[in-house]
């Protein structure tokens, strides 16, 4: 590698053609980076004390430095942005004066030949700068005087006109003068010596914006040859980013995060993707060329973008797939990723695939409904497809479903139609997609349920006129306040202005009122006439029932359920705590202290009995406890850098191979260390719940 301070135009100047690889992104400057940068160079053309403004690096990779060529080809990692910007600035200068009649050094011809064109050359070999794609063209048209049409880059022409505007007799001296005395750092790599990824990621971790989809694309495609970057870039990586259209920039990060979990099984933090890729491509999971990485990301791409930008063109899964969206089940599909290459490679059928899909929505929206805490749900569909069972592949998930307990349960009907009547649906994030789901059941022609509003049957205003104190009672300040926001008291309506704070009977009968309506929400108002306590739990009770039946739980026999059930429940029922042979006397004691902290930490963890040891677990295991002679010793179960240790009590135990789950090893023997290690404890639960968020 060759670095040093150099003068931009210099560097520019002579036959050499810069080269913007296919990978790179297209040109992004704003117009106040473009205006920061005239002012730049106004300012350094009239300060005499200034040797010149230094606008950053341009990194290059030639094949080799010592070889001389008539127009070497340069690859640029490093320096599009400001090549182009200055190339622009350039062409706007050139125009203006050969347009105009100023008293300079320099005319159109020579800022062209010296600094856009190689003059004896043709074809695109001609131009110094080569961009990609639609850039390319529209840079070439705007050093040929060409008037942009069609399509074009509306970047470069939107700064190339700024430019133009902002050129004026009275200071094109000083912006000419002010280009001349632009420096750079000037860094050319050799093939066989430096490592153009290595370098190119080194200057990312100082700041240049890339994204971890950016990072990806280069590493895989920078190292190979031209032939090669340009087949599986314009094979699978472009057409892949744009089908991600406008969404590219804010959801292939997240694919690539869904990618990796699937085929590592582990779920990468969101700004570490890029590293956990690599470790991936590295790894014998991955398969063995480049080519086929890109292909099998291409696949899954396409999978990924069907469901979550509603591509997919069967009827039936989009608004399956629309439902997952509206209950914001992001978690779900490192899950749904592997069922859906399952079913385009016809493992299973489309009435299959549906039933899943719909498995995972009822999952959901059952447990939101019921209050379950969402924490565990990324590592409960992280690990979900590993339960299949390839014959049996639609019961095996059931059964999966069925046999979870505690904190990842599926609620059975009794659980969900209690909780959905007695729950504040109005302030519910899923209420209008409940609605509209109550509303729809079994009808074949859709009712658009947002063309209405949410309609509180017994008013939301507390103070109740008299004809509504009188029907729901004497309690009926308690009862608006039990019933107000539940399911039984809401409903849809066209007429909320008109049915306001009306007594039942004239919101039944008014123009438009519940007698009058279509909706079938509204039959159950028309077949009553009183509205209380009573009738409220009526109407709950009834559309609960109907919600059992849309959002429907698996109910597989005991004797199917036989067949599934993990060897790991069965290991948990066979040890108890007699079997561990040092939890006696002082060390029983301290167990059941330490026990009772850990256990009251979340109502999530709970205490399992292994062979070797005894974990506490939520998500997974957090603490491992081995019960010796003389101490309990603790497995916490995170990485040892990640401890807050100020007393030095933990040992890192990393690939130590000790019994139980983790990097850190402490110990306690004494009842007065209980509170020292209960820190340690709550920093690992706390660490893994924030992982698996």
């Amino acid at each position: 590698m060759q670095a040093k301070s150099a003068n931009l135009l210099t560097v520019i100047k002579g036959p050499k053609q810069f080269v913007i690889p296919i990978y790179q992104r297209t040109y992004s400057w704003l117009l106040p980076q473009c205006n920061k940068l005239f002012n730049d160079i106004l300012k350094v053309s009239t300060d005499g004390a200034a040797q010149g403004h230094f606008i950053g690096s341009v990194v290059y990779f030639q094949e080799n430095i010592h070889t001389v060529s008539d127009v070497p080809k340069l690859l640029v990692i490093d320096g599009q942005q400001r090549l182009t910007t200055v190339s622009l600035l350039i062409i706007a200068l050139s125009e203006f004066i050969r347009d105009n009649d100023v008293d300079i050094d320099t005319n159109f011809t020579k800022l062209q030949n010296y600094y856009l064109l190689n003059p004896e050359e043709e074809s695109e070999l001609r131009y110094k700068l080569l961009l990609t794609k639609r850039d390319k063209e529209t840079l070439i048209n705007l050093i040929k005087g060409i008037e942009p049409v069609g399509e074009y880059s509306l970047r470069l022409v939107e700064n190339y006109r700024f430019f133009k505007g902002k050129i004026s007799k009275e200071n094109v001296k000083e912006v000419y003068n002010g280009v001349l005395r632009l420096f750079i750092v000037d860094v050319a790599l050799e093939k066989d010596k430096d490592n153009p990824q290595l370098i190119f990621e080194s200057m990312n971790s100082t700041g240049l914006d890339l994204s971890q989809a950016d990072l990806i694309r280069n590493y895989i495609l920078m190292g190979q040859d031209i032939k090669l970057q340009t087949e599986l870039y314009e094979k699978y990586w472009f057409p892949m980013e744009q089908s991600y259209g406008n969404e590219y920039a804010t959801k292939f990060d997240w694919f690539m995060r869904d990618y990796l979990s699937v085929k590592t099984g582990a779920i990468p933090r969101i700004d570490k993707v890029y590293e956990e890729f690599k470790t991936y491509v590295q790894s014998n999971k991955a398969p063995k060329t480049i080519t086929e990485v890109v292909q099998d990301i291409f696949k899954y791409s396409g999978y990924y973008v069907n469901m979550v930008l509603r591509k997919e063109a069967n009827t039936d899964l989009k608004k399956l797939f629309t439902n997952i969206l509206k209950l914001k089940v992001d978690v779900s599909y490192p899950f749904l990723l592997p069922v859906y290459n399952d079913y385009a490679t016809e493992i299973i059928t489309i009435e299959d695939f549906k039933e899943i899909i719909k498995l995972v929505e009822n999952y959901v929206f059952r447990r939101a409904i019921c209050g379950i805490p969402t924490n565990s749900l990324n590592k409960t569909f992280a690990t979900l497809y590993k339960s299949i069972n390839p014959s049996h592949y639609l019961e095996s998930l059931k059964a999966t479903f069925q046999l979870m307990e505690n904190y990842k349960r599926f609620p059975n009907d009794t659980e969900f139609e209690k909780e959905i009547g007695l729950k504040d649906v109005y302030n519910f994030r899923s209420r209008n997609y409940l609605l509209h789901n109550l509303e729809n059941y079994n009808r074949k022609e859709i009712v658009n349920t947002d063309d209405y509003t949410i309609e509180h049957i017994m008013p939301q205003n507390p103070k109740l006129n008299a004809k509504w104190q009188a029907m729901l009672g004497d309690n009926w300040q308690e009862v608006q306040k039990k019933y107000l926001h539940t399911l039984g008291n809401l409903t849809l309506t066209g007429y909320n202005p008109e049915l306001s704070d009306n007594p039942f009977d004239i919101k039944k009968s008014i123009e438009g009122g519940f007698d009058h309506s279509p909706l079938r929400l509204n039959s159950f108002m028309q077949k009553v006439s009183v509205w209380n306590e009573e009738k409220i739990q009526e109407r709950a009770v009834e559309l609960a029932a109907k919600a059992s039946k849309i959002w429907v739980a698996p109910n597989l026999s005991q004797e199917i359920l036989d067949k599934y059930k993990r060897s790991e429940e069965k290991e948990v029922s066979v040890y108890t705590i007699e079997n561990y042979e040092h939890l006696k006397g002082d060390m029983l004691e301290i167990y059941y202290a330490l026990k009772k902290r850990v256990l009251n930490i979340d109502a999530s963890v709970k205490e399992e009995y292994k062979k070797l040891y005894i974990a506490f677990k939520s998500n997974t295991n957090f603490v491992d406890i081995v019960p010796q002679k003389a101490r309990l010793r603790l497995s916490l179960n995170i990485e040892f850098n990640q401890i807050d240790d100020p007393l030095g009590l933990c040992l890192d135990v990393t690939d130590k191979g000790r019994w139980g789950n983790g990097d850190i090893e402490v110990g306690i023997s004494k009842m007065s260390e209980l509170d020292n290690v209960m820190d340690l404890i709550q920093q690992a639960f706390d660490i893994q719940m924030e992982e698996t968020n």
